[in-house]
């Protein structure tokens, strides 16, 4: 059996699966690629658009004669961009779905995943990402089931992912997420995966917030507060460390109201403003670490 090329998109893919959305389009110039990779190349440039809120940018780039993939990344920019465009998106995601020829599309399938878990759908995502087929499908299908407080079957789409590749950064980013549902003595195991992150890779608001939060749920409040202000201040207006620091500072009793108002004002829609009744609930809500782009 022939050695694999080398691949020529792994510093891109890992940029944005750490967060390291800018980084991850200023890196993207990569000669002589494949059509496949080309592809997968400008599906991971505009899903880092899309992270950083460049919705628009998305729309307008890529055109009707676009690739299956491609048109399935401007589904999810135009569903993000305005809740007026959420049914019509969702209905078109469908139309394509439902076409024999593209339906099985593993990158259409992994956004449908990501659109129906925003709509709390997640029974719906698991029709489409269930199958697995790629790294990213196995880790939605983790944060799916652990919001369904299915750890058990989160645990077992981890085992699938550790047998593929145990030091993949999915692989081990779903570890943490795991670990942080489970809690206990696996929180300590999640702050050192972060740890290690944070030593090898570019510090991101990701990184930071996965920190943080590991420190919330061990009671280390003044840790993780340090930590989402190192966060802030790389990102003014990531819902994540808003919603993060709303609930540190509820605990370190300290006023939350100026964090709370960035956050309604920048994601009216988050669930941390929609459910936001007490602090445990808010405890509960803010913890989790991993946005879908």
């Amino acid at each position: 059996m022939a050695a694999a090329g080398p691949d020529h998109l792994f510093n891109l893919r890992n940029n944005f699966y750490i967060g390291a959305f800018q980084s991850a389009i200023n890196s993207s110039d990569i000669r002589n690629l494949s059509e496949e990779d080309a592809v997968e190349r400008d599906c991971i440039v505009h899903r880092s658009y899309i992270a950083l809120g460049s919705y628009q940018l998305v729309i307008n780039e890529i055109d009707d004669s676009a690739p299956t993939p491609l048109q399935a990344v401007k589904l999810l920019a135009l569903y993000l961009s305005s809740p007026s465009h959420k049914e019509s998106t969702i209905s078109s995601l469908k139309e394509l779905l439902a076409d024999a020829a593209i339906g099985s599309n593993a990158v259409l399938r992994l956004i449908a995943g990501i659109i129906f878990m925003h709509e709390e759908d997640y029974n719906e995502a698991l029709k489409h990402t269930n199958a697995g087929g790629t790294m990213e499908l196995h880790a939605l299908n983790v944060q799916l089931f652990i919001k369904m407080h299915r750890s058990d079957y989160a645990e077992r789409q981890l085992r699938v992912m550790q047998q593929i590749d145990e030091d993949h950064t999915l692989t081990q980013l779903a570890m943490t997420w795991l670990n942080l549902a489970v809690g206990g003595s696996k929180l300590q195991e999640a702050y050192l995966i972060f740890q290690d992150f944070s030593e090898k890779y570019p510090m991101t608001s990701l990184i930071l917030n996965g920190k943080a939060v590991c420190c919330m749920q061990m009671g280390n409040f003044d840790e993780a507060e340090t930590l989402l202000l190192e966060a802030l201040n790389k990102d003014a207006k990531d819902p994540e460390t808003l919603a993060n620091l709303v609930v540190c500072s509820l605990h370190l009793g300290k006023s939350s109201s100026r964090y709370l108002s960035q956050l309604k004002l920048s994601h009216p829609d988050h669930m941390l403003i929609k459910r936001s009744s007490s602090a445990e609930e808010s405890f509960e809500r803010a913890v989790q670490t991993v946005a879908g782009y």
